[in-house]
């Protein structure tokens, strides 16, 4: 036993990287779909009220999959899910692609759904321990290393358009690059957990400090869900941007957002958890309400850029602040805040085709940046840090 700490010691670099391309690679696979709604609307002749209703098929697989992850990372090791979890993602991403009607969208999109929250556990599980290794945070920059996934796939994805490249065929060479990704990180991740915390709940009920945390976490991921799935729709037909800026705002946004979170931790050592994470709040509804009151090319991509620099570092900062908890263990409290969190992120994008449908979408973004003050509000609720001992 001493000897395998002295290799996760000695090897934590390795883990890091490990980790790191298994970030990029969820990333790069959730991004390409959120890419390419444009085309898949347009191909299916989806209206946007639709539209709204099949991607809520995905958090309908997420919601699925959130028991099944926990058995399955509790059962098998965070290891072995993580990388035939991403493996099975890339797939589904294919058989999106391959899908003719709605009839075949909507299952391959709760499948899709499910593969990505059993990949999002059990990856937050590696990236928890390999935290524990290096003693100090490190969630922030795996975070933006998704994110720069997410601005790698914006960019490939405006090309694919550009080209005029079938999603499928696109997809294809997404999952051939993901099977690369996990063949070579596979034996360089972290070992499975120790068996004495198998016995224990994967989730467990938060807090009331955790709770308000679990609240910030889905607005904030809410707004991001729904730039993922609308950035490019609403180019299209509210900014009614040329073809090759379609994928403008979300190329933007993805910067911005990648950007904060790599300068999240020194940003919130200078100003404080409270005052960054209200900031952030501000800094969301007010690059929404840019894009919404000046629907222009140029106004919508400075207002998607300052949206990417507020959402950037909500998340992360949040889920440090969780894995502090005194009440129960890190990697409980982060399961707990990241699942209300994450549900943010699913319940945004049908949300807003919802209200696109019976409103407008700029009426939808509206209420977005004012879900984006809710952020700044709810911050100052947080009377007392996570990892104090209640009395």
């Amino acid at each position: 036993m001493p000897n395998v700490s002295l290799t996760l010691t000695e090897n934590k670099r390795v883990y890091r990287i490990a980790v790191s391309i298994l970030f990029f690679l969820q990333g790069i696979c959730f991004a390409s779909w959120a890419s390419r709604i444009p085309s898949i609307q347009q191909s299916l002749e989806l209206t946007d009220t639709a539209l709204g209703g099949v991607l809520f098929a995905l958090p309908v697989g997420s919601l699925i999959g959130l028991p099944l992850a926990g058995w399955l990372v509790t059962r098998h090791g965070s290891k072995k899910i993580a990388a035939n979890a991403i493996l099975l993602y890339s797939i589904l991403l294919v058989v999106i692609g391959l899908s003719k009607s709605i009839s075949i969208l909507i299952p391959a999109l709760v499948f899709f759904g499910m593969a990505g929250n059993i990949a999002n556990i059990a990856i937050n599980t590696q990236a928890v321990g390999v935290e524990a290794v290096y003693s100090r945070n490190i969630m922030a920059s795996f975070h933006g290393i998704w994110s720069m996934a997410g601005f790698t796939a914006a960019g490939i994805g405006a090309f694919m358009i550009g080209r005029e490249v079938i999603p499928l065929n696109h997809f294809l060479i997404i999952m051939a690059f993901i099977l690369c990704g996990v063949a070579a990180s596979f034996h360089y991740l972290l070992p499975s957990e120790e068996r004495k915390t198998e016995q224990q709940k994967l989730f467990v009920k938060p807090d009331k400090a955790l709770m308000k945390l679990g609240i910030i976490a889905f607005c904030c991921m809410l707004c991001e869900g729904a730039m993922f799935d609308w950035s490019g729709i609403y180019f299209q037909k509210v900014v009614h941007a040329d073809i090759n800026w379609v994928g403008a705002g979300y190329t933007a946004f993805m910067c911005t957002m990648a950007t904060g979170r790599f300068i999240a931790d020194y940003v919130v050592g200078k100003k404080g958890f409270t005052t960054t994470i209200r900031t952030s709040g501000i800094l969301i509804a007010t690059g929404l309400l840019i894009s919404v009151i000046f629907p222009y090319t140029a106004s919508a991509i400075a207002g998607f850029l300052i949206v990417g620099f507020g959402v950037s570092s909500v998340v992360p900062l949040v889920y440090s602040e969780a894995g502090k908890s005194k009440t129960i263990s890190p990697g409980m409290a982060l399961a707990a805040v990241s699942s209300i969190g994450f549900l943010g992120f699913l319940i945004g994008p049908p949300l807003i085709g919802i209200v696109a449908g019976f409103f407008s979408l700029r009426i939808s973004f509206t209420i977005i940046a004012l879900i984006g003050i809710t952020v700044a509000i709810m911050v100052g609720y947080l009377k007392q840090p996570v990892n104090s001992n209640p009395d």
